[in-house]
């Protein structure tokens, strides 16, 4: 089907929001939206109707009309399901079938009927895809209202000192030869020797005078005295570290406390790419997968003028069923017949010094398989002790995880656990009741491990577990190879930089 614009219109033909997919004037729209109710027949119940160029296929909404406006060579039967699902998108964002509340959320169901249609043609779409697609954030509306906020900060530093020169200069102005008589021998007219003056301009001494106290006569009583340290200080202190509370002191530099040591930061170049991914994951403890979604954003950035017409050489080893999207101005077509990454317009550059969002992926699924590590927690109650065994094993061998922390909630106030065998590293935090397993890395070579420890407790007490990790490997498993010049066709060095992480790994 050729879908040429949706619309919802009052039963007179005045539109209300209207949505063309393809180039149509705004007078050649309100012309056939006019025309819609004038080819109605009263008493009989069509869904569609037709003209010589074009044909309406409409579904009432109380007082309104949800219209698509297609060509008469397009598949009835898909208008209609086309339709339906226009209008079950409405109710997501509309409470009421109303003019004013359809104007208010106008954009919102804009941004919904392009997920539904691109270019004319339907999309592969259902109701809860739209909906995740449009509730997705916007990365490039984020540095936008960053940027607008950095430039208004500056903006205000400006007038700040501007406003701060211009008191100055008035300062200046005032101290001159007007006001050396008042200031001067008050009423004899001649200078005070106490104030300093050069080139007939006074120049006050801001600091004002220290006050005079009574002088307290020495005592033989103590005094509380600020800032020492008192042995029993000392003494809550250790403690709290004998317990597994990090303690930090002031004079401690906050960078040297963090758990998770910071990734080294890529040398950008005049065209860098940034490829970030992140995972939401739910196990049962009992196995099984209940919900994992893993969503990718490639993110360019040119910085230099020259490098703006490019092209972006995409290798996608995804066999897991990634549904990928690219941005509404990156040409389709061009992405899936050949993998590059490139504007419909290509006389256009990309935007300077600006991360463009240019392609996004989305994979949701229950397949236990596609679990990048799988976590297993075996709690066995013996006597007033439990005893629990967890485990952990990488189910994606392509992967190089790195900085995981496992950390399994303990039962509180029963004591430290016992902590017998253990692959890596373990360190318990007293004040959140948390075991903290930590591993520097988890790749083929090191797949599996294990840690077994005993506390007092019963096995619903050690869920749920928690897991996070970072990798400098995506999991769609997808790259950027190559980028040329439009112009061309020369490569154009680049640099890369690509993060997988956890927004929220659990098993519960």
């Amino acid at each position: 089907m050729v879908l040429l614009a949706a619309a919802i219109c009052t039963k007179t033909g005045k539109a209300i929001v209207s949505r063309q997919f393809v180039e149509m004037t705004r007078s050649r729209v309100e012309g056939l939206l006019a025309a819609f109710p004038k080819l109605m027949n009263t008493g009989k119940q069509h869904t569609f109707v037709e003209t010589e160029s074009v044909r309406y296929v409409y579904q009432p909404l109380e007082k309104l009309y949800m219209l698509l406006i297609t060509t008469k060579a397009s598949n009835i039967l898909e208008d209609l399901e086309t339709l339906r699902l226009f209008s079950r998108v409405i109710p997501e964002y509309c409470k009421a079938m109303e003019e004013s509340e359809i104007v208010e959320n106008a954009f919102s169901l804009i941004f919904a009927f392009d997920e539904i249609v691109a270019l004319g043609y339907r999309e592969n779409v259902n109701l809860a895809q739209i909906r995740t697609f449009t509730e997705m954030d916007s990365h490039e509306e984020k540095v936008f209202r960053a940027t607008q906020e950095r430039e208004a900060k500056e903006e205000m530093k400006k007038k700040a000192k501007e406003l701060q020169a211009a008191r100055t200069a008035a300062a200046r102005g005032k101290g001159g030869k007007g006001q050396l008589a008042g200031f001067g021998g008050f009423g004899g007219g001649g200078r005070d020797s106490s104030i300093p003056v050069a080139n007939d301009v006074t120049v006050i001494d801001p600091t004002p005078p220290k006050p005079s106290y009574p002088t307290r006569t020495a005592g033989t009583g103590k005094a509380m005295k600020l800032g020492s340290k008192s042995k029993d200080v000392d003494s809550f202190v250790d403690k709290l570290r004998s317990e597994g509370t990090e303690v930090v002191s002031s004079k401690t530099k906050l960078s040297s406390t963090g758990k998770t040591p910071t990734t080294p930061s890529v040398q950008m170049g005049s065209v860098h790419i940034k490829v970030d991914e992140k995972i939401t994951l739910t196990a049962g403890r009992d196995g099984g997968l209940q919900n994992m979604e893993v969503r990718g954003l490639v993110l360019l950035r040119v910085s230099d003028a020259q490098y703006g017409k490019i092209r972006l050489s995409v290798e996608n080893n995804d066999d897991k069923g990634f549904q990928m999207q690219t941005h509404p101005n990156i040409d389709k077509k061009l992405f899936n017949q050949e993998s590059l990454i490139g504007l419909k317009q290509p006389s256009k550059p990309f935007p300077l010094n600006n991360d463009i969002g240019v392609l996004k992926w989305r994979l949701q699924s229950t397949d236990e398989g596609l679990m990048p590590l799988s976590i297993n927690c075996w709690p066995s109650e013996n006597d007033e002790q439990c005893d629990v065994n967890i485990e952990y094993e990488l189910l994606q061998e392509n992967l190089e995880l790195n900085d995981i922390v496992i950390s399994i909630p303990v039962p509180h106030g029963v004591g430290g656990p016992v902590v017998g065998e253990v692959d890596g590293e373990y360190h318990y935090d007293h004040k959140h009741s948390v075991l903290e397993w930590q591993l520097p890395v988890i790749d083929s070579s090191n797949k599996s491990g294990s840690m077994e420890f005993s506390i007092a407790g019963h096995p619903g007490d050690f869920f749920p577990v928690s897991v996070t990790f970072t990798s400098r490997k995506s999991y769609c498993d997808l790259k950027i190879t190559e980028i040329t010049s439009v112009d061309d066709e020369k490569p154009v060095k680049f640099s890369q930089e690509v993060g997988f992480s956890v927004e929220k790994y659990e098993i519960v």
